[in-house]
């Protein structure tokens, strides 16, 4: 889930887009918006701020690169300038600015059936009264006549930004049960590590501090040393599948995948899910499913992404014919199951 950032948040350095993603929200905030030229909507009981920014966000994973966008919401009437960053957080490029109120969309009244010029109607049988007719209008030589109100022409589809018509975007994600308010997979890593409530005490709070606000200031490669370092000795000493190193081991994974590095945040990701599994979590067990999910979709190689994609998928299946949360949403393991076969094809091409 895409996210506000901090007001303390770098702004990462974006990829080489040749101009800002416009975003329109329109002022009565019903339809959707468009984003680039595309219809976005919110799900049942998402905000449509909400829904863009997740729509955003997948833009950036797919292009491997944070991404700008200029929101122009006319239910506020100002354009704000915003950078989504690969994970999920948001910042200022600029300052927002007032922009004027959207006219009123003028209505095109359509007969739905014409009648053809020199076509005779068929008598009703009833009279109706006798029409009121102006009087001519009077108008001095020379004054030219008031020009009757131009016909309303349908205005054309704005042409998608070229970011949005990538081959391998990640899909639209299942919309979760109504009653479901689980935050799971990176997002929930993401919200402990940026989030205000200080962290849990136990024999990792230190250097789990350490590593978080590492994460916080944009060092991730020292937030990536720290860790490794951490989940080498937690390991040692409390051992590899001890709740807090598993714990640990999540963080890595994200921090990975902050870096850049897909396919590690892959294979840590995937190997806490197998821990979990074996010892029947099936609640961690997906969550750690969904990052490698994740990681395994910001994976550009094809032939890389296949073989990421056997594992991730055999593994998801086993929780799914388990039952639990992976059974009840089984749109994101489809949606997995639709990607391989674009990455089939893709490498077919190779």
């Amino acid at each position: 889930m895409s996210r506000l950032s901090r007001a303390q948040n770098p702004v990462q350095q974006a990829g080489p887009s040749a101009a800002p993603i416009q975003v329109h929200v329109p002022a009565t905030g019903h339809g959707g918006a468009s984003v680039g030229g595309v219809t976005v909507t919110a799900a049942p009981g998402q905000e449509i701020q909400q829904a863009v920014l997740n729509h955003l966000h997948r833009l950036a994973l797919a292009e491997g690169h944070p991404v700008r966008a200029t929101i122009l919401d006319g239910r506020i009437g100002y354009a704000v300038p915003l950078q989504i960053n690969l994970d999920g957080s948001s910042a200022l490029t600029g300052q927002p600015w007032e922009v004027p109120a959207e006219p009123p969309t003028p209505a095109c009244v359509i007969d739905a059936h014409p009648i053809p010029l020199g076509t005779v109607s068929p008598p009703t049988g009833v009279f109706g009264p006798p029409p009121v007719m102006d009087p001519p209008a009077t108008a001095e030589p020379g004054t030219p006549l008031t020009p009757s109100p131009a016909p309303c022409t349908p205005q054309p589809k704005p042409k998608p930004h070229p970011l949005l018509q990538a081959t391998d975007l990640p899909p639209e994600p299942a919309p979760a049960p109504k009653n479901s308010t689980r935050v799971r997979g990176f997002d929930a890593v993401a919200e402990a590590v940026l989030g205000d409530e200080p962290s849990p005490a136990g024999p990792l709070a230190e250097p789990v501090a350490a590593i978080n606000e590492a994460v916080r200031e944009g060092r991730t490669e020292d937030a990536a040393r720290l860790a490794e370092r951490t989940v080498a000795e937690a390991s040692r000493t409390l051992g590899p599948e001890h709740p807090e190193v598993l714990r640990l081991r999540e963080l890595a994974a994200y921090i990975a995948y902050l870096a850049g590095e897909p396919d590690r945040a892959f294979a840590l990701a995937l190997e806490v899910a197998g821990i979990h599994h074996r010892a029947h979590d099936r609640e961690a067990a997906y969550g750690n499913v969904l990052s490698a999910a994740t990681a395994w979709r910001a994976v550009r190689d094809p032939e890389l992404g296949l073989r990421l994609g056997d594992e991730l998928i055999a593994l998801w299946s086993a929780l799914a014919e388990d039952g639990g949360p992976a059974a009840e949403e089984p749109g994101r393991l489809e949606s997995a199951r639709t990607r391989m076969t674009r990455l089939t094809e893709r490498a077919a091409r190779l």
